[in-house]
């Protein structure tokens, strides 16, 4: 299998590592000395130089505006994102866009793809259902259709963890219906008969827990074709994934530069067995979230059939990237001693990180199990 990235995919890369370049992890303040959220609002600056730079549309047609890329592209941008801890929706807006984009109507994709890759409007998803991923998103909602011919959808229940839910435009939330169907609503901020309640993430930032009460969507705003929610999913997660090898890489590299120069008994601690040996153990867990992340990609960008459904690479990446994300950010904190406590320098910050990630894929043995139950469902011919 030829995992080599195409120019257009290295190309993006490329523009992201050069509007990153100057931005700094510890730019907010620290949540380990912050009551509350650590800012108000995503970073804006850095949004605008994001549309300047045409990533936000990386996944829209160019009839949008967009660049016509693919989910690797995104992963890709992601990826150098998490590796300076950037304050933007990246992820959210972008699956936002692709899903409206793939599944949604005409009159959807013209109120908002194109405002949205300029940066004009921002979007985000509600993806954790009640419980923060422990059940599943779209049962947390119930939709009805409503008014004359089924002209508006009625949504009632709650979504926990919506990230920058104060500071978007409009949230895609997944709902089930009576036929138990999955549908998303594109709800605006502020619309009536939605509240929003401030949750805090660990890493400092604003989160919403979004309350519906008798919400009323009109049908246009509303996705109800077959497999849409699922999708979205999946990108979201091999996103997440993407965002851990990143944050990842730049903590393994954080602490060999440490354990380069930190001496003990004369000798830098990186020539001591133990720390190598340590060190290695963390860059083979890099090296297989990498393989599984561009597999999972992939086989979402492609729309490749396999062995098993696309779903079976997304829960293979989310088990190696949640158990590896965490154990990369334990050994870096154990490697660096007290300083790695130290509010002045970003490791910390990057720890918090990795925590919010470790939880949004959510345990690594439930994915171990949802897998079986794929192989039980596709057994080998």
């Amino acid at each position: 299998m030829d995992f080599t990235f195409t120019e257009e995919q290295q190309a993006a890369a490329e523009a992201a590592r050069g509007v990153f370049a100057d931005v700094a992890p510890d730019a907010v303040p620290s949540p380990a000395l912050t009551a509350g959220a650590v800012a108000d609002d995503f970073d804006r600056a850095l949004w605008a130089r994001l549309a300047d730079a045409d990533l936000l549309g990386l996944l829209l047609n160019p009839e949008y505006g967009g660049a016509g890329l693919d989910a690797i592209a995104l992963c890709l941008v992601l990826r150098e994102s998490a590796k300076v801890l950037a304050r933007v929706p990246l992820l959210e807006s972008s699956a936002a866009l692709a899903a409206v984009q793939a599944y949604g109507g005409e009159e959807l994709k013209s109120a908002v793809l194109a405002r949205a890759g300029r940066g004009e409007i921002v979007l985000t998803v509600a993806g954790e259902g009640r419980t923060g991923g422990h059940d599943p998103a779209e049962r947390a909602v119930s939709a009805r259709q409503d008014g004359p011919d089924g002209a508006d959808w009625i949504l009632d229940g709650g979504q926990t963890a919506v990230p920058w839910a104060y500071d978007t435009d409009f949230t895609l939330v997944p709902a089930h219906t009576g036929a138990d169907r999955s549908i998303l609503a594109v709800v605006p901020r502020g619309h009536e008969g939605a509240v929003l309640a401030e949750q805090v993430s660990t890493t400092g930032e604003r989160l919403g827990e979004l309350r519906l009460e008798s919400v009323r969507i009109p049908d246009r705003y509303v996705i109800t074709a077959d497999g849409a929610w699922e999708w979205l999913r999946e990108l979201l997660a091999t996103g997440t994934c993407a965002l851990a090898l990143g944050l990842g890489e730049r903590v393994l590299r954080m602490t060999s530069e440490y354990a380069s120069k930190r001496e003990q008994f004369g000798y830098p601690i990186a020539t001591f067995q133990a720390v190598a040996v340590q060190a290695a153990d963390r860059y083979i867990d890099l090296r297989a979230m990498e393989a599984t992340l561009w597999q999972a990609a992939w086989r979402i960008a492609s729309g490749a059939q396999g062995a098993l459904p696309a779903s079976g690479d997304v829960a293979v990446a989310k088990i190696w990237a949640a158990d590896g994300v965490r154990r990369v950010v334990q050994t870096a904190q154990h490697l660096h001693g007290g300083f790695g406590a130290d509010v002045d320098y970003p490791l910390h910050r990057y720890h918090a990180w990795a925590k919010h990630l470790e939880l949004s894929l959510g345990p690594a043995a439930a994915h171990e199990e949802a897998l079986g139950d794929l192989l039980a469902a596709h057994p080998p011919a």
